[in-house]
């Protein structure tokens, strides 16, 4: 359709709904995929980006029939390459924006390989790890971030394997974007994917969710509204790590390296720990905290710009090409120590 000189067509409002598939969903009823899932079809019109230019890519379980539901395009691959099959995507299409969405199963174990070097590429793509501390799709048994001593259908004396940390993994293997959210907090759920989607590079959301069938009240200290109040640590960029109780605020401080717990009101304000998601360091010691000792932290942990590994790779085609022109695949196939067979 064209338009006269100087006139352009508006860019499409969406709404949730536009996001929404004719596909039936099909979790378990009381799953916390369904939150997550309402959440980042709310969260999509915010991004102001095409729906043809949006691509989910999952693996294999529960989290990763999340395609089908999605209004956009879409691959459910293999068990743990969905990373692999991302960084191939946007090679290939820089232009789309790429969602990878996983679970604790497929992510960090079978995938756990492939989920590293995505991280530590810097690769411009969003991961979204649904974390349930279960495998469900095959019905109950332990997965990498189950608990030390954890009785399930494979672990009938209690898991042997200490729990991998999501965030910490990350955060170890380069992601230049680390947050985490709770599926039962749909509103902090929207406004963290929305900070994923937004960051240029790696980002990765440890997202903690129920599977009320094989590990129910999994995520139980932030769920229980008494436990909440006690262990969730809500982080805020430039504001003090405070936590606990409005009558009985508790808060962080650093000792050289060492966090420690201490009552507010016991402290001067200006030696509680201040959040900064540029500090790397810092943001390490964030991703080991975890109840009885401290709080568990929700949001965005830390968020740094590096090189991405999309944009340097084209950047060394567009060189080639312009300094040896586009290239010829077919006498590339019989240039050099080639023979015919006769």
């Amino acid at each position: 359709m064209s338009h006269p000189a100087g006139e352009t067509t508006a860019p499409r409002k969406y709404t949730k709904k536009d996001f929404e598939s004719d596909q039936d969903v099909r979790w378990c009823p009381g799953c916390g995929d369904y939150a997550i899932l309402s959440a980042a079809q709310k969260m999509m019109p915010d991004l102001g980006l095409p729906r043809e230019n949006i691509v989910f890519i999952s693996g294999i379980g529960c989290s990763s029939r999340f395609p089908y539901y999605m209004n956009t395009y879409g691959f459910h691959t293999i068990h743990g390459r969905a990373p692999a099959i991302a960084t191939g995507l946007r090679l290939a299409r820089p232009d789309l924006k790429v969602f990878v969405v996983t679970g604790d199963g497929d992510g960090l174990s079978i995938g756990g390989n492939h989920l590293l070097h995505v991280l530590r590429r810097n690769v411009n793509v969003t991961i979204l790890l649904f974390n349930n501390r279960i495998y469900g799709l095959t019905k109950g048994q332990y997965s990498p971030t189950s608990e030390l001593g954890k009785v399930t259908k494979s672990t009938p004396m209690g898991a042997a394997d200490r729990p991998l940390n999501p965030c910490a993994f990350a955060r170890g293997s380069g992601a230049t974007f680390v947050a985490r959210t709770v599926d039962r907090n749909v509103a902090h759920m929207e406004e963290t994917l929305k900070r994923a989607a937004q960051h240029h590079g790696a980002a990765f959301v440890e997202i903690l969710q129920n599977c009320n069938v094989y590990n129910d009240l999994a995520w139980n200290v932030l769920y229980d509204r008494e436990s909440k109040s006690l262990h969730e640590l809500r982080l805020e960029h430039g504001r003090p790590l405070l936590f606990g109780p409005v009558d009985d605020r508790r808060g962080l401080v650093l000792d050289g390296p060492t966090p420690r717990a201490v009552r507010a009101k016991d402290v001067a304000e200006s030696t509680l720990w201040v959040h900064d998601e540029t500090n790397a360091w810092k943001a390490s010691v964030l991703t080991k905290l975890a109840p009885p000792d401290f709080p568990i932290p929700i949001g965005v942990i830390e968020s740094i710009q590096e090189p991405v590994y999309e944009e340097i790779l084209l950047e060394q085609e567009h060189k080639a090409i312009a300094d040896r022109g586009p290239g010829d695949i077919g006498a590339l196939l019989v240039s050099g120590d080639t023979w015919r067979i006769g």
